[in-house]
């Protein structure tokens, strides 16, 4: 299938300020990696400025082979286990007010990498005590101890990826699925009430708006307080192609539908990630 032009509207180009610079240069020496920098995300000049930033943790390679995702696949590196100091240090040294942590899948670990996320918001906040952490994990094969975890390490908001409609889970994502990640998140307040609890999905995968409003009341009904909702673009030929490129007027009719599902916190829009945002719409909670 050919692929479709990117519309106008979602072009962006990449802003190279004095703090994306600072970013890049400190990440370098503490030898890290950032979602902002890897995918090279229109949005991060906006983010630095605000002093918000997204780690990618437990290094770039990931166990699983989602056809929408531009990470690569394979034999995951070895665990860094300095990473959770290095993180802190990067954030303390960046001034970030907010930070993201994020990392590839990782079912080659016994812990499957929640024990690295516990830890890093544990060095954080060491150095930087006054820090919001947000944590955007991968699904730990559903298994509650894990996702235990990481909450009992009492991030600010924790974040897990519902991405798509179920139909189209076997298509985009064959290796998860999404009762799984419907049951994550309602285990999150299960084990803390308290937690604030966020989810994101792409749209232009072939999506109905029927499908949309029943996925925005499941995320309703496993207690999901903030999602966020972007456009796919395909990364790539191999990659699964785009099927439509929503307008501003559909993401304003995907909010309303949201809102419609009983979901307060919503951001939709072209260029929405999960972690745009991401410190406004948590002060809004």
């Amino acid at each position: 299938m050919e692929r479709k032009r990117l519309p106008d509207y979602l072009k962006r180009g990449i802003i190279d300020t004095e703090k994306t610079k600072l970013v890049r240069s400190i990440l370098k020496h503490n030898c890290l990696n950032t979602v902002c920098e890897a995918a090279r995300c229109p949005n991060k000049a906006e983010c630095y400025s605000k002093n918000t930033a997204t780690f990618l943790i437990l290094g770039n390679i990931c166990t699983r082979n989602c056809r929408f995702c531009n990470i690569s696949g394979g034999t995951p590196e070895t665990v860094d286990r300095q990473e959770p100091i290095k993180v802190a240090q990067a954030i303390k040294e960046l001034g970030l007010k907010y930070a993201v942590i994020t990392s590839v899948t990782r079912d080659d670990l016994p812990l499957q990498g929640a024990d690295v996320f516990a830890a890093v918001i544990t060095e954080t906040r060491k150095l930087v005590p006054d820090i919001k952490i947000e944590v955007l994990t991968p699904d730990f094969e559903g298994i509650e101890d894990l996702i235990d975890i990481v909450v009992d390490s009492k991030p600010d908001v924790f974040n897990h990826n519902i991405e798509t409609v179920r139909r189209l889970y076997q298509k985009a994502r064959p290796l998860a699925q999404y009762e799984r990640s419907l049951e994550f998140l309602k285990h999150i307040k299960e084990r803390n009430n308290n937690m604030i609890t966020k989810s994101g999905l792409m749209v232009g995968l072939g999506e109905t708006i029927e499908e949309l409003e029943q996925t925005f009341c499941d995320l309703k009904n496993s207690r999901c307080d903030i999602v966020t909702v972007g456009q796919y673009m395909q990364p790539s030929k191999k990659h699964l192609g785009v099927e439509k490129y929503y307008t501003q007027n559909d993401f304003e009719l995907v909010e309303k539908t949201a809102k419609k599902c009983g979901i307060k916190n919503i951001v939709a829009s072209g260029l929405v990630r999960s972690s745009y945002k991401a410190f406004e719409t948590y002060e809004n909670i």
